[in-house]
């Protein structure tokens, strides 16, 4: 056990790296956060003659993201001291290294057991979004990529039972076991799924939607993202719709969401595409007289809705 003291947060970070290469775990002592409230990262408290650095469980939390760690519940160490534990995530259990095609996004995926409604920086982000995009006024709504259907379930939660029933919902994924799952659970009889490639919408005569979501999908490497992108925003937005686009800037570890989007050849989390994309969509709706705005942190969402409205 690695016991740290008043050491600087790099001199940790290294040492708590280098036992994490011969070790499925690291377990040291620190100040418990608790110990002293009010204080500020950095800032020294002397006890029994022994200088700890204060710094928060939010920023221990974080520390174990960056090393891929899960973080266990802290031990009682001390009077003033805390025990805490890291152990390695399994980084190779994740749906992004599944060799599946059809149904690499099915329910008996690793992708499945992914929820990102119970992940409150995309909770946050998306019902942010619902809200600027005004969606109690909305009455059909497309989502691509709909998979089980979370998005419509946060909708369904958000507005009151009236509100949610008058609305008309389409749902689009290639994934035969997930549009089934999603038929399951949204079973009052506002809403359409079907198991179809999105790059093919005109076949399916969808007509136009006051609201198009999609989260996630845009930049698959099966989807033809600009033209896809230009064909929603032409063909079926009504022409007071509004767009919430939401691009993931994280990865699935072990059932963690890590934060930073991974791109090709980079043994690290590189932004570039990600920017790329978001800043492409970004402009080519403000040139259609839309107001956009960027929020997020794991998931980055493009909100954008009609100037004037």
């Amino acid at each position: 056990m690695k016991t740290f003291t008043s050491e600087p947060l790099i001199d940790i970070f290294t040492s708590v790296q280098t036992a994490l290469k011969d070790s499925e775990s690291v377990t040291f002592e620190i100040l418990n956060p608790d110990a002293k409230p009010g204080f500020y990262a950095g800032e020294i408290l002397t006890i029994d003659g022994i200088a700890y650095v204060y710094r928060s469980y939010k920023a221990l939390h974080h520390f174990a993201e960056l090393v891929f760690c899960r973080m266990l519940t802290p031990k009682i160490a001390s009077e003033h001291t805390i025990f805490v534990t890291f152990v390695k995530l399994d980084t190779s259990d994740s749906f992004h290294h599944s060799e599946a095609k059809e149904e690499k996004y099915g329910t008996a995926s690793p992708f499945n057991r992914i929820h990102k409604n119970e992940e409150p920086t995309f909770l946050n982000g998306y019902l942010r979004a619902l809200r600027s995009v005004k969606i109690k006024e909305k009455k059909r709504i497309l989502n691509l990529g709909i998979n089980t259907g979370d998005e419509f379930d946060l909708i369904r939660h958000l507005l009151r039972p009236s509100e949610y029933h008058s609305l008309e919902l389409v749902g689009i994924d290639h994934s035969p076991s997930a549009i089934q799952t999603a038929r399951e659970r949204f079973n009052e009889g506002n809403a359409l799924f079907y198991v179809h490639d999105i790059n093919d919408l005109d076949s399916l005569d969808l007509g136009q939607f006051d609201l198009i979501i999609t989260i996630g999908t845009l930049q698959s490497t099966s989807v033809e993202f600009k033209p896809l992108f230009a064909s929603l925003v032409q063909k079926y937005l009504t022409p007071n719709g509004a767009m919430i686009l939401g691009f993931p800037n994280c990865r699935w570890m072990d059932g963690e969401m890590i934060y930073g989007a991974k791109a090709p050849n980079y043994p690290y989390s590189e932004m570039s595409i990600l920017i790329k994309d978001l800043y492409y969509c970004k402009k080519y709706l403000q040139q259609k007289k839309f107001r956009v705005t960027v929020t997020g942190s794991d998931y980055l969402f493009l909100t954008a809705t009609k100037i004037g409205l």
